[in-house]
């Protein structure tokens, strides 16, 4: 490379000698590299969404132990005796409505919160534009 001073702002500016060939391969190198880069973008996004999956899932199951709770409670509430306030029947039916909209309410949740979540990889798809717009730069 050889170094030339440019007059209009007074500064030094290298020469590039390399071929055209060499230009090629430079840029090809580049954009397979950035491409590698891209790939890894995207597998720790994912994986970051997936934890996050994750813990919704566990709310899922919790709301899910919590309705088959209810469901026990109905069947035991049915033999025990809080038929001293009101009638037996009555008692047994406020018990299990409470623990299944409890549960109900985990489930939903947590089915909201898995549904708001977006799978894409935002970040990747973004950098990704702007590496094609780069490399039309680079061809151009």
């Amino acid at each position: 490379m050889q170094r030339q001073f440019h007059r209009e702002y007074g500064t030094f500016e290298q020469e590039d000698q390399r071929s055209l060939g060499e230009l090629f391969s430079d840029l090809t190198n580049q954009v397979t590299t950035l491409m590698r880069k891209e790939i890894e973008l995207a597998r720790i996004e994912m994986t970051q969404k997936a934890s996050s999956m994750a813990k919704d899932a566990v709310l899922i199951s919790a709301g899910g132990v919590l309705l088959y709770a209810g469901l026990l409670v109905l069947l035991g509430a049915a033999s025990i005796g809080l038929a001293t306030w009101m009638p037996l029947w009555l008692s047994t039916l406020i018990v299990a409505v409470v623990v299944l909209a409890i549960g109900g309410t985990c489930l939903m949740v947590g089915k909201n919160r898995l549904r708001s979540k977006d799978l894409k990889p935002e970040q990747a798809i973004i950098s990704l534009k702007e590496n094609k717009k780069w490399i039309k730069q680079q061809t151009t």
